[in-house]
């Protein structure tokens, strides 16, 4: 087959990547432009924006890969048994993969709407050890909080976000 019959043999396929491909480029720069206007309107840390911009490149990218594959005529069934096929891998492989998704999802959730940030000063209600301590960091997996006594406790996303977390006002030192 040469290449011009290809060509005309695929025309449809051809423009539909093509607009694909700009559509793709124009959502990866919208969704960095929004996290970095949230992230700078809400006085986020330059490493968390860049957390939640890789991620979110990340997802962009399997919509992309998802959609030509469809617009060339990859059936949806089979895309739903291959991806299967790599979550099954995935979750036999790495035995924590949800505890994983849920660090993940914990972060971004505590990107978007966590009333506090780095070098906030926080309490942690918890009946067995409330701590008091500082964030350091908020990492994708986890957050770093310092405690008075200068101990370093690193906490899942998800579980810190499960915890009841006061920010302490100076009036409260």
């Amino acid at each position: 087959m040469e290449f011009s019959q290809f060509l005309a043999d695929n025309k449809i396929q051809l423009i539909a990547t093509g607009v694909a491909i700009v559509v793709f480029l124009l959502i990866k720069y919208v969704t960095k432009e929004l996290v970095n206007k949230y992230g700078k309107l809400t006085r986020k840390a330059e490493g968390r924006m860049a957390q939640v911009r890789q991620i979110m490149a990340v997802l962009t990218n399997i919509l992309f890969i998802f959609s030509v594959a469809i617009i060339w005529g990859v059936k949806t069934q089979n895309l739903l048994v291959g991806l299967t096929t790599v979550v099954t891998f995935l979750g036999v492989a790495m035995f924590a993969q949800w505890s994983v998704l849920s660090n993940i999802t914990a972060g971004i959730i505590m990107f978007f709407s966590a009333p506090y940030r780095l070098g906030d000063k926080i309490k942690i209600i918890d009946k067995d050890i409330p701590i008091r301590a500082t964030i350091e960091s908020i990492k994708t997996f986890y957050t770093h909080i310092r405690t008075e006594d200068n101990e370093l406790i690193v906490l899942p996303n998800n579980v810190f976000l499960q915890k009841i977390v006061t920010i302490i006002s100076e009036k409260e030192e």
